[in-house]
């Protein structure tokens, strides 16, 4: 990756991957409920299309009104969630004000969260101001204009709430950045062993009912892996047994309703989840039983912590928020995308990656390891395009430390101290002045000179580039995200020629199914 050195916490590892060789499922047509998706692989070496620049761009008023107090971040608040949805809420003040920065109100503002107000940056020009710690403050910021209730992680703020100005962030991300160190030899092994499981579940559920979902499959699979590598814990044989990821999901809901919406009508968000913060001793108990599988699990780092003046108890909240809500909540989004984009694709694709995944492998004398994933450029540059083309994480904030010019493409702005900023990530990652054919995912986007474009890519609190490190916000586990979506690209085709799926709506994300799996052939 254009970051190889970022990942050189994961030396090279060697293990056997013996192919699936049951006969080919029957393949069916796919069918999609959302929206038409565009995926391709260039039958041309993709071009991209070079930002304007200008050496002085007109110094503009920030366009749009915040409207009156309670009435207009509610007229939002129900604009962004069901009369328009997201993406048109985001499009058509873009249209309106014929800027890509402008004023606006974000959820959930009355009456959980005091001020809703935000400048809205929706380019690749201007977005990146927010990953600069020394112009924006990122103090409980993580989820946007409210908090959730630190009753909800053990009475603590957490790492990812905190600013690096406040001392304990460095002692923090230290023991993150420990932890994933320390393990690092048990990644690649673990994520085949979790993630063969989940394949054969669903070979066993499409052999049964002719179709199999894909999500909760997922999401045990990626929590039973974190906890094998990290901890050498097997969720299963532990008190938690399967609850797990159900644990995780409701803790999560408490934290991230009052920006969700769960396909209710709006008679009933409205008054509950959009105005009201569900109340956390609903969800002691299994929060409970979370914690005390990580306190008993990760004893060593524990320790650690208590080495750098944190206690156990703060370490333990904090290493479970990094496993269950980071890591987690960005595989169990992250994969279920990956899957939809490239089925899209067609079986031109599949092939393909295949062919090299295959080939990659075999000259490495059958074994997947960090050097042989090297050797597949096609399926580095398809994880980068789904981390562009659909973030897990789509929106960012911050407050302007001092006042500041912002500029997108077309103008500068001037933004006062205090101001809050927000970042919709899915548009500025496709910016039609930074990426060609932006709003389709192309497979080989960033093959061979595409990797230059890389810089633009935006996913982690940072651009994919650069390093996360103690004195920035970008994910400590950014770069151990992109190892594992390489090894699952890897591991589907090793053991797939093709698949063919639907796709529906979920909460977060998308909801895939399964139609058809054609076991490898070759």
């Amino acid at each position: 990756m254009a970051a190889a050195s970022s990942l050189s916490a994961f030396p090279t590892l060697q293990f056997h991957i013996r192919p699936n060789k049951k006969s080919p499922s029957k393949l069916s047509r796919p069918c999609f409920s959302n929206p038409p998706i565009y995926a391709s692989i260039s039958e041309t070496k993709p071009s991209t299309v070079t930002p304007s620049k200008s050496d002085k761009l007109p110094l503009l008023p920030v366009p749009g009104s915040y409207g009156l107090p309670v009435i207009g971040p509610i007229n939002d608040r129900i604009d962004y969630f069901y009369k328009q949805g997201r993406d048109e809420f985001f499009k058509s003040r873009v249209q309106k004000y014929q800027s890509t920065v402008y004023r606006v109100n974000m959820p959930p503002g009355p009456f959980i969260a005091s001020d809703p107000h935000v400048v809205v940056l929706l380019d690749g020009k201007s977005f990146p101001v927010l990953f600069d710690v020394t112009k924006v403050e990122k103090k409980d910021l993580f989820t946007g204009t409210y908090m959730p209730s630190t009753d909800l992680t053990g009475g603590y703020r957490i790492l990812s709430y905190l600013d690096p100005s406040e001392p304990n962030h460095a002692k923090l991300k230290s023991i993150i950045f420990s932890l994933l160190k320390s393990r690092r030899d048990h990644v690649i092994p673990e994520f085949h062993s979790s993630f063969t499981e989940l394949f054969e579940t669903l070979e066993k559920n499409l052999e049964a009912k002719g179709k199999a979902g894909y999500n909760d499959p997922n999401d045990q699979a990626s929590f039973n892996f974190l906890a094998r590598a990290f901890f050498g814990a097997n969720p299963p044989d532990s008190k938690l047994g399967l609850d797990g990821p159900k644990l995780i999901g409701k803790w999560v809901l408490f934290q991230l309703s009052p920006i969700l919406t769960l396909g209710l009508p709006k008679v009933v968000e409205e008054p509950t989840i959009h105005s009201y913060r569900l109340p956390p001793f609903l969800v002691k108990s299994d929060y409970k039983r979370l914690y005390d599988f990580f306190y008993a699990s990760a004893g060593s780092i524990l320790s650690d912590a208590e080495n750098l003046g944190i206690s156990r108890e703060e370490a333990c909240h904090n290493i479970l928020f990094a496993i269950c809500f980071n890591s987690f909540g960005g595989l169990k989004i992250l994969f279920p995308s990956m899957i939809k984009w490239i089925g899209s694709a067609g079986v031109k694709l599949h092939t393909q990656l295949a062919q090299e995944i295959r080939s990659a492998i075999k000259s490495s004398g059958g074994e997947v390891t960090m050097a042989a994933m090297e050797q597949m450029p096609l399926m580095k540059s398809v994880v980068y395009e789904a981390l562009r083309i659909e973030p897990p994480v789509p929106t960012q904030y911050g407050k302007a430390k001092k006042d500041l010019i912002i500029e997108s493409h077309d103008a500068a702005f001037e933004i006062k101290e205090g101001e809050m900023l927000f970042g919709y990530q899915p548009f500025a990652t496709k910016d039609p002045k930074i990426f060609d054919r932006a709003e389709e995912f192309v497979a080989d986007r960033f093959v061979g000179d595409g990797e230059k474009l890389l810089k633009h890519v935006l996913w982690s609190n940072g651009p994919e580039t650069e390093s996360p490190s103690v004195s920035n916000k970008q994910c400590a586990g950014k770069d151990f995200i992109v190892l594992t979506s390489r090894l699952f690209v890897v591991e589907l085709f090793r053991r797939y020629d093709s698949f063919e799926i639907e796709v529906g709506k979920s909460a977060l994300g998308v909801a895939v199914t399964v139609t058809s799996l054609t076991s490898a052939s070759f």
